[in-house]
């Protein structure tokens, strides 16, 4: 498991919208925080955030 803190699980949840985030939002808050893409899906595990519009296509 990556080092969550509290600063990469709020700016998840700001970034959410009804415990959603899409793909393109969460890899955007990765790269301003400049931390790696786990961390910010393991910050979506916490916090009960669904991913969608996966550009992998791994989630609905």
């Amino acid at each position: 498991m990556s080092k969550l803190t509290e600063e990469v699980l709020k700016k998840v949840e700001q970034a959410s919208k009804d415990k959603r985030i899409s793909c393109t939002a969460a890899r955007k808050v990765g790269e301003e925080m400049g931390v790696p893409l786990r961390t910010i899906g393991d910050a979506c595990d916490e916090l009960s955030i669904k991913i969608y519009a996966c550009e992998l296509g791994c989630f609905k």
